[in-house]
């Protein structure tokens, strides 16, 4: 949520020599050099059936290739009425989220984590992914042939593969749990578990603020930061170490950097979003503030295993 910024090794060259003075086998192994380095340094979509998505949970894996997913039965047609990527009404082909999960189970206490070709990382709750009464969960899924446009101020589409929300309530969705250019989905423990380093001083008062800060925190920050070196993002830097911000930032400059982080700095691979009053209220920035506040004198490193899937 926060504050988002080849070297070629030169090897000597032989004594000059002309091509005809080099064994025909010594060309044919240069040959085929040359084409295993073009191999090696070729995007795998170069050869690959289209964009894949993968589920993963219980240390097994699932694919979906794009074409496959968009000819099964159960894809259908939807038109969005709020569209977080596009900031306007869309129809898309999708398959309800839920689906993609079919013969998996999730326990009670675990998330989805979505993660995105851009390092975003987003937690959804099992609640919301099951969720069938006022609001549904969907993947929509881009044709190849009549691609999305870019996304307003970036120069790429939502696609391949975007989760959206339909329902009556569907406004209630953070706009973090809209995260687009999705490359995989796991069942995780919840990320307090997963990771004990985010917690707050189990000391502290039951109606400390930092507490509520915390779980706001992985909602809204969680998703393009690490605490403490905790968690899958890796879109913007971890916010305690070295240093927290709430160590270098006056009260009223952070304010004013999650509000709008143009208003504070600006450089070309800008890439952090503004926080609207709608998306985060006064209050809400306040209990972040004091979790982060909190977290400056608890800097720790996360456990190494603590990046892995159930």
């Amino acid at each position: 949520m926060l504050l988002c910024d080849s070297r070629a090794v030169r090897l000597p060259l032989p004594r000059s020599r002309d091509a005809s003075d080099m064994p025909t086998t010594m060309i044919g192994v240069a040959v085929t050099l040359v084409f295993s380095l073009v191999a090696l340094t070729m995007p795998t979509s170069g050869w690959a059936g289209g964009p894949k998505l993968t589920v993963s949970a219980d240390g097994g894996v699932h694919t979906f290739d794009r074409d496959a997913l968009l000819a099964r039965t159960d894809v259908v047609e939807i038109t969005t009425s709020r569209d977080v990527a596009y900031r306007a009404p869309r129809t898309y082909r999708a398959v309800a989220l839920a689906k993609l999960f079919e013969g998996i189970a999730i326990p009670p206490d675990a998330v989805v984590e979505a993660a995105a070709q851009d390092g975003f990382v987003t937690q959804l709750p099992r609640e919301l992914v099951y969720a069938n009464d006022g609001i549904v969960a969907y993947m929509a899924i881009e044709v190849a042939d009549t691609p999305w446009p870019p996304i307003p101020g970036k120069d790429k589409s939502a696609g391949p593969f975007y989760i959206v929300w339909l329902g009556d309530q569907a406004s209630s969705v953070p706009i973090m749990k809209w995260p687009y250019q999705v490359v995989s989905l796991s069942v995780q423990d919840a990320p307090a578990k997963r990771w004990p380093s985010l917690a707050v001083d189990p000391m502290l008062p039951a109606l400390h603020p930092a507490r509520d800060g915390q779980t706001l925190f992985v909602n809204k920050c969680f998703t393009c930061h690490t605490m403490n070196q905790a968690g899958s993002a890796s879109a913007g830097p971890d916010l305690n170490l070295p240093m927290n911000p709430t160590e270098y930032f006056t009260d009223a400059g952070l304010r004013a950097l999650i509000r709008d982080p143009r208003s504070v700095r600006v450089w070309p691979e800008q890439r952090m979003p503004s926080f609207a009053e709608e998306d985060l209220s006064d209050e809400e920035l306040g209990l972040i503030l004091s979790y982060l506040s909190h977290m400056a004198d608890r800097k720790s490193r996360a456990a190494t295993g603590g990046s892995s899937k159930r």
